[in-house]
């Protein structure tokens, strides 16, 4: 008798690749900005759901907001948050008051989304250009795709703290492995093939089994290639060898 497939218990829905929220910190999004206000950063949080720092911000009216801290700001700084908040590192305002030429983060897809693109470390994004008719704002993403966002779209200035942490490898499997625990990631990823037969339909030690699977494969199978017509390289004819 096999045994469910990793893709099947991860669908089920099982604790063990869920999410673990409860132990996240803050989920470090816009809150409702109505009047432009005076902040200054009073701690620094180590989030595990958040490769980037957040900053604590206390603002006037004791009130406090978690966000991804930009690279370069100190205890003790101070930001501005709203409409009217000038264009320095750090501030939080929208689209349409940030000059050409400006780097931001934490990028708002729609108005009062909290923010969703280039919120990991040392992410960043420019903005290109403002239409004068539209008033809607080009923003370049690091992968060279611009999106075209309305004006009143919050975004941070500045690059998101961590930059450079890829650099560094993780020299331990054992590193990796609580890394990746802290937020339930599957972690190590084994091929189909180096599994034993009841675990996976690729296991076994017969060498040569088909990877190509017909559609209708009952949930236990469906792994592979489903329909697929032909896999592997194409050969070379002699008309390509002589070319």
């Amino acid at each position: 008798m096999g045994k469910r497939l990793i893709n099947q218990k991860r669908g089920r829905g099982h604790p063990r690749y869920v999410t673990p929220s409860h132990r996240f910190f803050d989920p470090a999004k816009y809150k409702q900005i109505t009047q432009t206000q005076i902040g200054q950063i009073t701690d620094f949080v180590d989030d595990p759901a958040h490769s980037p720092i957040l900053a604590e911000i206390t603002f006037s009216d004791n009130t406090k907001q978690y966000l991804i801290a930009a690279e370069g700001l100190a205890l003790g700084d101070k930001i501005e948050v709203g409409a009217q908040a000038k264009p320095m590192l750090g501030s939080v305002m929208p689209l349409g008051r940030i000059p050409d030429g400006t780097i931001v983060f934490n990028v708002e897809l729609k108005p009062g989304d909290g923010g969703k693109i280039a919120r990991t470390t040392g992410a960043g994004a420019l903005i290109s250009s403002h239409d004068e008719e539209t008033n809607y704002v080009s923003v370049t993403l690091a992968s060279k795709a611009k999106k075209i966002l309305d004006p009143n779209c919050f975004a941070t200035i500045g690059v998101a703290c961590g930059g450079g942490r890829l650099e560094k490898p993780f020299m331990k499997a054992g590193h990796k492995f609580y890394y990746m625990r802290a937020r339930n990631k599957l972690y190590p990823i084994v091929r189909g093939s180096a599994m034993n037969a009841y675990d996976h339909p690729h296991g076994g030690k017969s060498m040569g089994k088909p990877t190509t699977r017909s559609r209708n494969t009952p949930p236990g199978g469906n792994v592979g290639h489903m329909g697929a017509r032909r896999t592997g390289r194409k050969s070379r004819t002699t008309e390509d060898v002589k070319k």
